[in-house]
């Protein structure tokens, strides 16, 4: 079934391992399908219907800012992927169709995430005035052990000892809970039902293992993993969407993808919580549906990226004050790589910029300048000419444009590589980072100078 036949569905070739136990591999897809763009490609302007949406969203937004940087606090439902009902930018939901999706039922309503910690959720929601659920409190101070609780159950004394004097800093315990990239293309290009076929035959293969501790550990988190696609394909049903099979047009990939995002933005507010790497994967839909009138022009497929767009910049978390302190303009890191190059077993290179690529860029015109997404072209010399003379006028136009050495990072982590929070390399879907710590260097000269003893407190 060839990609290039207009009458075929797009190709599902998963391939299979020496067992014959389907593994799925988007890099090899992409690969074997997309097209590299060598020439001179002009991105189309805003749709009428984005540039009214997006007029709805600037001014939401600007009562944002007028409210001291928070619009509004939900202090009684934990998130979850199906804690909140359906959400829109405008009243009109025909508006807000192209891309759908937000955290809450409210445009920017900030969340409690409490595994984390339920103390610092409070501490977030003090400041802004707002006062924990009681009955929400108690549930989980009862039931659940947070995610703080077990790092601090984990510290030494004397890890304890250098974290309340400060002479540490960026401790797991309150900073983000680590990194990690989904691979949101695999919903897009297998669907939810492949995916959980593909986790319940991981347990069948537990079932039949020794049943020992660490097989018995493994099986209780492809059991979690099971339910949360549950729970993803639940919340697409909510507006509405089919993300249980395959996409077949580039606005269902879009839509699955970011569906993918929204439910763990929902669930975690790690301090970076990248978008990954989809250009090139999108837009071999993108030249599929344009080839077969799927999209009838090219303004309706840049429509397609500035919807999904502008959803990212609307991702909002809950967080105390002294986060802004360290990092200026809220940031959530939602890193979105762009380009790169693809080198094959030969060791031949061959650039992944595509239509798409630019179309990405383009946002920075069509929605304004934005820090969020992270817009970041993995750059290597062999990108072509005309793409690396239109990245350039961006990032002069908008100064949001990040660049990243492609080669360092497939030296490092592989080809299908990007970047999470600034500049930390992973695979998609496949490696998480955990945080160390920083030292307080003034703070141990200090120590060092006055015989170990702190001279505020005394210890």
């Amino acid at each position: 079934m060839g990609f290039d036949d207009p009458t075929k569905k797009l190709p599902r070739e998963i391939p299979t391992s020496p067992d014959g136990v389907p593994v799925g591999d988007v890099a090899k897809w992409i690969a074997k399908n997309y097209d590299p763009f060598d020439g001179t490609f002009v991105p189309s302007s805003a749709t009428e219907k984005t540039r009214a949406l997006l007029e709805e969203v600037e001014r939401k937004q600007n009562k944002e800012i007028a409210s001291g940087g928070v619009l509004c606090c939900d202090s009684k439902t934990p998130s979850t992927i199906l804690s909140h009902g359906v959400g829109y930018i405008a009243d009109d939901c025909l508006l807000d169709s192209v891309i759908v999706g937000l955290q809450t039922t409210k445009m920017l309503e900030r969340t409690m995430k409490m595994k984390g910690g339920i103390r610092i959720v409070e501490k977030a929601l003090t400041e802004q005035g707002e006062r924990m659920d009681p009955f929400t409190k108690k549930v989980f101070e009862q039931n659940v052990r947070t995610h703080n609780e077990c790092v601090f159950d984990l510290y030494t004394p004397e890890m304890r000892l250098v974290r309340s004097s400060h002479a540490l800093t960026g401790l797991p315990d309150s900073y983000g809970r680590g990194r990690l990239i989904g691979d949101y293309r695999r919903v897009a290009l297998y669907g939810i039902d492949w995916l959980i076929e593909e986790k319940q035959r991981d347990a069948a293969r537990l079932d039949i293992s020794n049943a020992n501790e660490a097989n018995m550990e493994k099986k209780d988190k492809i059991s979690m993993q099971i339910r949360a696609l549950h729970s993803l394909d639940g919340l697409a049903k909510l507006y509405g969407e089919n993300i249980s099979k395959p996409a077949t047009t580039a606005k269902e990939a879009a839509q699955a993808i970011y569906f993918a995002y929204l439910a763990v933005v929902k669930s975690n507010d790690g301090a970076a919580i990248s978008f990954g790497r989809i250009d090139a994967f999108l837009d071999i839909y993108f030249e599929r549906d344009l080839r077969t009138g799927v999209l009838a022009s090219e303004d309706k497929a840049q429509e397609i990226i500035d919807n999904l767009v502008l959803k990212l910049r609307l991702v909002r978390h809950l967080r105390p004050k002294a986060y802004d302190e360290i990092f200026a303009g809220d940031p959530i890191w939602a890193t979105n790589a762009i380009a790169g190059v693809l080198v094959d077993a030969s060791g031949s290179k061959k650039h992944m910029v595509t239509k798409t690529s630019y179309r990405f860029l383009k946002t920075l015109v069509n929605l304004g300048a934005a820090p969020e997404p992270n817009m970041t072209v993995l750059f290597d010399e062999c990108l072509p000419e005309p793409f690396k003379k239109f990245a350039t006028d961006i990032s002069i136009a908008s100064s949001s444009v990040q660049y990243i050495n492609d080669k360092l990072l497939r030296e490092n982590w592989s080809c299908d590589t990007t970047v999470s929070c600034c500049v930390s390399g992973m695979r998609l879907g496949k490696d998480a980072q955990f945080f160390g710590a920083r030292c307080n260097l003034p703070k141990i000269l200090l120590y060092a100078l006055n015989d170990g003893k702190d001279e505020i407190s005394g210890k």
